[in-house]
């Protein structure tokens, strides 16, 4: 294995990742701490730093297509673990089949990419919910915040960073 020497554009791009979660992680616990307890205040913040992650990329082209993808799969399962919850409780079956229903909506709106995506996001939300049943209906829509929240972060985050980092870059060529 050979151990590649990391360009200034790796260290930036690195640096900007992690101010960027850490802001999102912030953001999120901050705003959720007066409204629910501990436990989801902290799961709020790392929602929102996954969602960040999952969006922070080199180019804002593929930064946005990332944030569409995540909207898209969060979108199909809020609307799926929420339906559920509000009529049953969780179930290991229940989870299963949202996860099945979530990857034949993917696919029949041609977002076959996006079924993992989805299924992840489906089972972890079924999960936190059995986990925590008082607020268990709540969880998709705390959820949805976060990861809206995060995409946020995470697609500015990239955009600024982009930004200066090609402006650094072409002034530093002309001269």
């Amino acid at each position: 294995m050979q151990i590649k020497k990391l360009s200034r554009s790796d260290v930036v791009f690195v640096l900007a990742l992690t101010i960027s979660c850490l802001i999102s992680y912030l953001v999120a616990t901050y705003i959720l701490r007066p409204f629910v307890d501990q436990t989801n205040d902290s799961l709020g913040g790392m929602w929102a730093a996954v969602a960040t992650v999952f969006v922070f990329r080199s180019t804002n082209e593929t930064s946005m297509s990332a944030a569409r993808a995540r909207l898209f799969a969060t979108s199909v399962s809020f609307v799926l673990c929420l339906l559920y919850l509000l009529i049953l409780p969780f179930s290991a079956v229940g989870m299963a089949v949202l996860i099945g229903l979530g990857a034949l909506i993917a696919i029949f709106l041609g977002r076959r990419e996006d079924v993992i995506t989805t299924g992840i996001t489906t089972a972890v939300v079924m999960v936190v919910a059995e986990l925590g049943p008082a607020d268990r209906d709540w969880q998709p829509i705390l959820r949805l915040l976060d990861t809206a929240l995060g995409i946020g972060v995470g697609v500015a985050t990239a955009w600024i960073c982009g930004s200066l980092f090609l402006r650094s870059r072409s002034s530093t060529t002309e001269h």
